[in-house]
């Protein structure tokens, strides 16, 4: 099969040794039934809580210790466009095929669970999961005003302060969600000058990557502005974490009253 760049991986048996160095990608190995295939993961994956007490911590996203990978003698590798860097995905190659995950919208992030339930042969499960996504995406629909479109920003660091735009994830989460992306005619994750900010009704701070706090309201000097800190890992987070955010969006949409 092909990955989510084009890469053929050439697999002859389902992948008995598993090292995932994606956060929401071990999520989503887990969910799918593939826990105990797990031999190697990054410190920042952090669900299953409990799961860095049983499987080897290899590195993080941007570096690993080759060492300890190949070590470990894994069948599969599954890296991200966005989170690994090409260099190391190179590297990786050369111990054992790498699967490449390129998630940027809902698509891509519905084919990742189908494309993971083929390489795992977790077909009904992986049907099952994205059928239960499209559902409650559907339902929070219902929380949504169609004559409504609060423009927002979307804050993952400051210094330099950064935001998402178009061709992230997070912006598909926010159109989904019944958003304007105030950057969304910009890419990836810009940097942006507080004082030239274009009009807008919500300020969102991420939780992650940079831990946004209330204490960061003040960077904003238009007091009209409305400020929320949001849940990195709802936003950013594709795969099974889909499918645990219904409570969360909706409690933040009827706040936010729209």
């Amino acid at each position: 099969m092909k990955d989510q760049l084009g890469n053929t991986l050439h697999l002859n048996t389902i992948p008995k040794r598993i090292i995932s160095l994606v956060p929401s990608q071990t999520e989503l190995v887990v969910d799918l039934g593939m826990r105990k295939q797990l031999v190697g993961i990054t410190k920042f994956c952090v669900h299953p809580k409990d799961l860095k007490n049983e499987v080897e911590v290899v590195g993080g996203t941007k570096n690993v210790h080759l060492d300890k990978i190949e070590a470990l003698q894994p069948d599969l590798i599954l890296c991200n466009k966005e989170e690994n860097t090409k260099e190391m995905v190179q590297q990786l190659q050369q111990i054992a095929p790498v699967h490449v995950a390129d998630v940027i919208n809902f698509q891509a992030a519905y084919q990742l669970i189908s494309d993971y339930g083929q390489l795992f042969h977790k077909e009904n499960q992986a049907k099952e999961m994205i059928s239960e996504i499209q559902s409650n995406f559907r339902k929070l629909k219902t929380f949504l005003s169609t004559s409504q479109k609060p423009k927002v920003a979307y804050f993952i660091w400051k210094k330099p302060w950064m935001v998402a735009a178009n061709k992230t994830f997070i912006n598909a989460m926010l159109k989904e969600l019944g958003f304007e992306n105030a950057f969304a005619h910009l890419n990836r994750y810009p940097e942006v000058d507080l004082q030239n900010l274009p009009e807008i009704d919500w300020i969102f701070l991420s939780s992650e990557p940079f831990p946004f706090k209330k204490n960061d309201f003040s960077a904003f000097s238009n007091k009209r502005l409305k400020i929320e800190i949001v849940d990195g890992e709802s936003f950013s987070w594709f795969g099974s974490r889909m499918n645990k955010t219904f409570l969360y969006f909706s409690k933040l949409l009827n706040k936010i009253s729209i």
